[in-house]
């Protein structure tokens, strides 16, 4: 087989974050579940962003965040994500560009959706609460799906959150065959549990298929797509099922099993805890850099909890300290 142009191609939702510190109290006001995902529509949006403290608007959505932890870590990377033809366009196409990533498709000028924002808020204790709404990211259509760049990558990497749309759905069961087809590898992430209630038959047919070599997912997921109380039964349940098992588990660190083989890794220590938006997202960037890199399982997961490590001691899910010497200094 042919060396792969990119070593990842990841699609997604192309969105830009907004992230304001928020109190418990405004949560339990605008009635929203402390660390869930919602999605929102325009109006909403703007109705929220106009009661949110002060913000700071990232480049985001979680593909593209693993993208551009990738990209950080001196690995070949691509993204596949549909924007408008609008300000908050343009900047996430700079701002990904600017990270080192190949931005695949062109701003649409044909949607009347702006592009897509997550309005983050950030209580107290870290976790972040995101009110998503998609706009122009769930138009994303199969012809953005180019067979050649899909071929031509060594993983194709898909976020469950873009699941939702038939659009961009059918787009990716497309990229699914075209890259299995050329041999390549399919990494998949579940994304929220929410994701799962939606689609649980959906993901569950795609791992049952043999469509799927990677699947990542924290803890709860794991355990809802499962359907079991209990963690070690939940793995027990989804490894035999996939050829690669990722999953997270916040300050208990993480575990993979492939081909029967556990392994497991801690949590880095930090110094301080401050937004856990793209801990998820950088954990999969430090990983699959490490598959990319043709690195053991034990170091793929070494490498996840120190780019995550990185991205929660500061505001957004972009890392902020050269994640590449980082690695190696830890690695040594």
């Amino acid at each position: 087989m042919t060396q792969p142009r990119l070593a990842v191609l990841a699609i997604g939702n192309a969105i830009v974050d907004v992230i304001s510190d928020a109190s418990e109290e405004f949560l339990e006001e605008q009635s929203l579940d402390k660390g869930s995902m919602r999605l929102i529509d325009e109006a909403e949006a703007e109705r929220l962003y106009d009661l949110m403290g002060a913000g700071r608007e990232v480049s985001g959505g979680s593909a593209g965040n693993t993208a551009a932890g990738i990209a950080a870590l001196g690995v070949k990377t691509g993204f596949i994500g549909q924007v408008a033809d609008d300000q908050l366009g343009a900047i996430y196409k700079h701002d990904i560009e600017a990270a080192g990533v190949e931005f695949l498709v062109p701003p649409s000028a044909d949607t009347e959706a702006a592009t897509a924002r997550c309005l983050i808020l950030v209580t107290p204790d870290a976790q972040r609460t995101m009110n998503t709404f998609l706009g122009a990211a769930q138009e994303l259509p199969a012809a953005a799906i180019a067979d050649d760049i899909i071929a031509d990558a060594g993983i194709l990497y898909l976020e469950g959150y873009l699941w939702d749309p038939e659009a961009p759905r059918m787009a990716m069961e497309k990229a699914i065959d075209v890259a299995r087809g050329a041999g390549r590898k399919v990494a998949f992430t579940l994304s929220d549990t929410f994701c799962i209630d939606r689609h649980r038959d959906d993901f569950i047919r795609l791992i049952d298929e043999g469509r799927i070599d990677i699947l990542f997912a924290n803890e709860a997921e794991a355990k809802a797509l499962a359907g079991k109380g209990d963690l070690d039964e939940a793995v027990e349940w989804i490894a035999p099922k996939v050829p690669l098992l990722v999953v997270t588990r916040s300050e208990k660190g993480a575990i993979a099993v492939e081909d029967g083989h556990r392994a497991r890794v801690g949590a880095q220590p930090i110094k301080a805890l401050v937004d856990t938006t793209g801990a998820g997202d950088l954990f999969a960037a430090g990983f699959l850099a490490g598959m990319a890199q043709e690195r053991d399982l034990e170091e793929c997961l070494k490498m996840g909890a120190i780019a995550a490590a990185e991205v929660i001691q500061h505001y957004g899910a972009r890392p902020e300290e050269d994640l590449r010497a980082l690695v190696a200094r830890k690695l040594a």
